[in-house]
């Protein structure tokens, strides 16, 4: 790179340390669809509440309901759910103001998972027949 140039200039302090770079309009348009990208990832690593949240979608609560009319489990329905990531935990999931988990999915075949809002680790109840089994998944960032 060229120490002196109109369309890229590293910015020091007075001390020498680096304090950032500036691109010319010219130069940016040329390599931003590029750089972008790399830019943003590297900016969410260094400062993860500046990253927008997603839209979330709406809870399927209807499916929820569907599972519990047609509930033929040997047990009764339970409403708690609890992380062993981070220790949120609650004794009815319906009842929270605000949410501690959110619903994701619930299924006939019994599967119901949750999405813990402190750490947003995965908590997956799985009811068979005569059993509950429950799994616990830590986030994983995508990409």
């Amino acid at each position: 790179m060229p120490t002196i140039s109109s369309h890229f200039l590293e910015l020091f302090d007075a001390k020498g340390a680096p304090r950032g770079v500036h691109l010319s309009p010219e130069l940016w348009s040329q390599v931003k669809d590029r750089i972008l990208p790399t830019l943003e990832n590297a900016l969410y690593k260094l400062d993860p509440a500046c990253r927008a949240e997603p839209e979330e979608k709406p809870e399927p609560m209807a499916e929820w309901e569907t599972l519990l009319n047609y509930w033929d489990f040997t047990y009764p329905p339970d409403y708690d759910v609890a992380c062993e990531h981070c220790g949120q935990s609650t004794g009815d999931w319906t009842r929270d103001e605000p949410r501690k988990f959110r619903l994701r999915t619930a299924n006939l075949g019994g599967l119901v998972t949750f999405q813990c809002r402190s750490c947003k680790s995965l908590v997956l109840k799985k009811h068979f027949k005569k059993h509950l089994t429950v799994e616990c998944k830590p986030f994983v960032e995508k990409g």
